[in-house]
């Protein structure tokens, strides 16, 4: 921090200078009192991004429609007079966007696709098919902090009350902020000048999800006023919700069991932990077993989620002069979302001995019964709870200044700090209990998520009914794996813009922008777990204790969560035995001075969380950037051309650990002994020119073809700049070494063209159709490297004598920069409302995409091939109603995690959703809306075979009620 701090008083005085400039000419300023139009009823141009916050320049006081038919109507407008390919949405009215989460609404727009996170909310944004790490997110033209390990902006901690309006801006201006090559979000917050006067605003809310039969709460509340003849504006928002929702929840623990292949030289080594699945049981690899694909790992259960978000929002505005704008705003959200969940895990993978009875499909194992009496190879179901703890902390503060100087010159500035904070080390836990009691299990894939599970206990209880029943107590269980963990993360940024516009007037040139900027950001995490000292499993394997000898209740209660997996077809059990995290480990530390059975006492303390040195690090970035863009225009055309100088320095900084030894403790039970941790600093730095140019055409007023074509930028996440890495996987048997990341990472880079056609014909309506085309050099991937010596020796038995010879091999995992990948696509675009009231909104994208590292041609990750829409409105006197249905096609989530060519995918997902009010006056309304209307699940699979299932998450169905009270 010290090293930067000078940096930061210069940028912080020059920028403070700058902003104070225009009081020099107050004196002489004696005009009338600004009067801006609106922000949602202006043009997006080049300058609305960076400098002059929130500033456009078409008035469109001749739209008066309002609602949704109002927003979607200054939408087309904004998108009409953008310079550059751009969508946007705006605010119903003050305080209210349309839909409850800014992720969700932006869904609606023509390219974009989002993720879902816990309960079914909208969290990341990709544009145009690329994932969240192509896209920037920026709030007023400023970039926002993030709790994540990236860069990508996670919408959940902001709620959309606080937002009038988004635009997604997919082109490139050289006056816009660099970062993002799918895309540009910028939010939007409104003015006190929006709708001069005094107006307030309050919402009462209540949600409910069918599924999970869990209520929900918010208030808002929104007051603006201007003073002394409108030269002074003030703007003050608050948000205060509580959510509950649950989550169905299945999937892969660790993943699929493939035997070696030695016709694939991807994967000449395999993955299987226990020995390779051996189906005759001869104890050599045959060719009918090459390649030969089994369960490994899988668990079932559900999320349980309360959100609580506070927001708190402010703007203050002074207009003295029509030459001198300044504004002083500032927004503070806290998200609190603890999570606890409930699942039942089952560990069946293949050892000798284990599997009898196995059935094959297509080289994959379907069937297999496990009834070994060896308490190591029999199936020992488990009991797994979950707590993540996720308070986040977003604050963005800022002060903007415009002066113009002249009739022909204006000077901009803006000066801001955005934080995020995060601090969960050690709060967050994967707590298991292991079965003891004897059995005959039977697993068999179908295609559904979860695969069949049949257990018959020695002393005639059944699984599946004596959960239901409550027939198991504490005495069924020993202890097992408890790891600790949670990181703690910070991250900042402090950004300034001085700029300038320059009417010129002459030879076709209107407009001269030009301006600095300096961003410099600081992320760090700290990683605060049990897994490197070896704490997660110091009560397992010969030192696991039985559940029954521990003080208190630990096994609480049978859960049976209604609706629980009603989408999933197969028998397995749906009751749990749910335990109190916290009660467990006071029991655990209570249990204290009893020996173990090397005669030594029980220490909580060894369990304990510390710091992880391996998987934390410090990133600091410095970006100095200058633009100059010209503005031409002619009778039917206008555009833009210009570039913008960028050049990044980054400093990195993380710590590595020799592993020095490996001791096997049991099946599938290991510990690593690492040697002192050493830091590792990195830096690097890289300058890019980034030309752009933008030609609008106008056939007529109804019809304009546009053509863009741009070099863009976007840098690698954080995470993948510290040179982390992480040997966990020992712990259970997989020797995997996988690293974060290294500043010498090269930052995404793409030349990029794009066509559209977009024809108004007729008011708040239009169709548009657009090509576009980007060649992305050195995108990041993952390389696997198999049976790779890192210099670690044979692994070793608890007396400290080896049990294998020769060194220990691992699969060694890295992010790579590949060579190049191409994407090209086609949108198409509709919105159109009849005078009866009715309207409808349409949208389609398809991409085509691959990447080449070397001579391999790999699927491009986070790519959905179609993302398409259609919405159905009607709004007519005091009645609004409509209805949304998004869909994204199946698309790769990550290459070859079995070999190449094996990739998990992300299944089909339709989300659609219905809203409903009625407006009784000038100051009441009421609303209804419904999400998810269809109760689509989220799914992930291998290559799209339902029998090899990846994951699954079931948010169901829920509905809003709400009212307004105007003032």
């Amino acid at each position: 921090m010290k090293s930067i701090q000078p940096h930061r008083n210069t940028l912080f005085h020059g920028i403070a200078l700058a902003l104070l400039i225009p009081q020099l000419g107050l004196a002489q300023e004696t005009g009338a009192a600004a009067t801006d139009p609106a922000p949602e009823a202006r043009a997006s141009t080049s300058s609305t991004q960076e400098p002059a916050v929130g500033e456009q320049a078409v008035d469109l006081e001749t739209v008066v429609v309002t609602g949704v038919r109002g927003s979607l109507a200054r939408s087309v407008e904004l998108k009409r007079e953008a310079g550059t390919v751009q969508d946007s949405i705006t605010a119903l009215e003050l305080g209210k966007f349309p839909d409850d989460n800014v992720a969700d609404s932006l869904s609606h727009i023509t390219g974009v696709a989002i993720s879902r996170t816990a309960g079914g909310e909208g969290q990341k944004v990709s544009v145009r098919g690329l994932g969240p790490e192509y896209t920037l997110t920026t709030f007023n033209g400023r970039i926002l902090a993030t709790d994540g390990a990236g860069r990508d902006f996670a919408y959940d901690v902001l709620p959309a009350d606080v937002i009038s309006g988004a635009d997604v801006i997919k082109g490139a201006q050289a006056s816009l902020t660099e970062g993002g090559v799918g895309g540009l979000v910028n939010l939007r917050s409104a003015s006190p000048f929006d709708d001069p006067g005094q107006h307030a605003i309050v919402r009462l809310e209540g949600d409910r999800n069918q599924m999970s039969e869990l209520d929900g709460q918010k208030f808002s509340a929104a007051y603006s006023n201007t003073f002394a003849d409108n030269t002074f504006g003030v703007l003050l928002g608050v948000v205060y919700g509580e959510r509950k929702d649950r989550t169905d929840v299945a999937g892969n623990d660790g993943g699929w069991t493939r035997n070696p292949d030695p016709n694939d030289e991807s994967w000449l080594w395999g993955n299987a932990w226990g020995g390779n699945i051996d189906l005759n049981g001869n104890g050599d690899l045959d060719p009918e077993e090459y390649g030969l694909i089994a369960p490994g790992q899988f668990r079932v259960g559900s999320i349980l989620e309360e959100k609580k978000r506070k927001a708190f929002s402010g703007k203050i505005e002074w207009r003295p002069s029509d030459s001198v704008r300044i504004v002083v705003d500032g927004l503070k959200t806290r998200l609190d979302s603890p999570q606890v969940s409930y699942q039942q895990s089952y560990y069946p993978l293949f050892a000798p001995g284990r599997w009898s009875d196995i059935e094959v499909q297509n080289g994959i194992v379907t069937g297999f019964t496990m009834d070994n009496a060896d308490p190591e190879l029999r199936l020992n179901p488990e009991l797994l709870n979950q707590t993540e703890h996720r308070v986040v902390d977003t604050d963005l503060y800022g002060v903007n200044g415009e002066w113009k100087a002249t009739d022909d010159f204006t000077l901009t500035a803006d000066l801001y700090r955005s934080t995020s904070k995060r601090y969960s080390g050690g709060q967050d836990t994967y707590v298991v209990l292991r079965m003891n009691q004897p059995n005959i299990a039977r697993i068999t894939l179908g295609p559904s998520a979860v695969p069949n599970v049949a257990v018959t206990f020695d002393d005639g209880r059944d699984l599946i009914t004596g959960l239901a029943n409550g027939e198991f107590t504490g005495s069924d269980f020993n202890t097992h794996y408890m790891e600790l963990r949670g990181d703690n993360i910070v991250d900042k940024i402090t950004g300034g813009t001085v700029a300038g516009k320059l009417f010129v007037g002459k030879w076709g040139l209107d407009d001269l922008h030009f301006g600095v900027t300096r961003t410099e950001r600081t992320k760090s995490r700290d990683l605060i777990n049990n897994t490197l000292n070896g704490g997660a499993d110091y009560y397992s394997g010969d030192n696991a204790i039985n559940v029954g000898d521990l003080e208190g209740s630990v096994i609480s209660s049978v859960l049976n969560f209604p609706h629980f997996m009603d989408g999933v077809g197969s028998s397995f059990p749906r009751s749990f035995l749910g335990f109190d995290v916290p009660n467990y480990l006071a029991m655990l530390e209570a249990y204290n001075g009893n020996l173990r059975p090397d005669g030594t006492p029980y220490d909580f303390s060894m369990a304990a969380p510390a710091w992880n040195p391996l998987q934390s690090y410090r990133v600091s970035e410095k970006t100095n950037a200058f633009y100059v863009q010209a503005d031409f225009s002619g009778e039917r055309w206008n555009g833009d051309v210009g570039v913008r100088l960028v050049k990044t320095s980054t400093r990195a900084q993380a710590w590595d650990a020799e592993i020095l030894s490996i001791t096997e403790n049991g099946a599938f039970n290991y510990t690593a002994d690492y040697a002192e941790p050493t830091p590792i600093l990195q830096d690097a730095d890289y300058p890019f020119a980034l030309p752009s140019a933008n030609f609008p055409w106008r056939f007529t007023d109804e019809l304009q073809l546009r053509l863009g074509a741009a070099k863009t930028m976007a840098r690698p996440p954080v995470d993948k700049l510290a040179p982390t890495n992480t040997t966990e996987s020992v712990s259970w048997g997989e020797f995997t070494q996988v690293y974060g990341g290294n500043a010498n990472l090269k930052p995404y880079s793409a030349r990029q063209g794009d066509v559209s056609l977009e024809w108004y014909f007729s008011e708040q309506s239009i169709i548009n159709i657009a090509a576009f085309y980007k060649r992305i050099e050195n995108q990041i991937t993952t390389s696997w490297e198999p049976g790779q010596d890192i210099g670690v020796g044979p692994i070793l038995d608890t007396d400290g004598n080896p049990i294998t010879s020769g060194p220990t091999l691992f699969n060694v995992m890295r992010p790579i920069n590949g060579d190049y990948a191409k994407v090209h696509g086609l949108e198409f675009g509709l919105q159109h409302f009849w005078e009866n009231g009715f309207g409808v909104r349409a949208q389609y994208t398809r991409n085509w995409s691959n990447s080449w590292v070397g001579d391999e041609k790999r699927p491009l990750e986070g790519i959905a091939p179609a993302t398409y829409s259609l919405g159905l409105m009607y709004e007519k006197g005091k009645w609004s109603m409509g209805a949304n249905a998004d869909h994204t096609d199946g698309f790769v989530t990550a290459i070859n995690v079995l070999g190449a060519g094996y990739n998990e995918e992300a299944d089909d997902i339709t989300w659609l959703t219905a809203h409903v009010s009625y407006k009784f006056n000038d100051m009441f309304s009421i609303s209804l809306e419904g999400q998810n209307l269809l109760d689509d699940e989220q799914t992930y699979s291998i290559n799209g075979n339902p029998l090899l299932s990846q994951g699954y998450y079931r948010y169901g169905r829920s509905v809003n009620l709400g009212l307004s009270f105007r003032f």
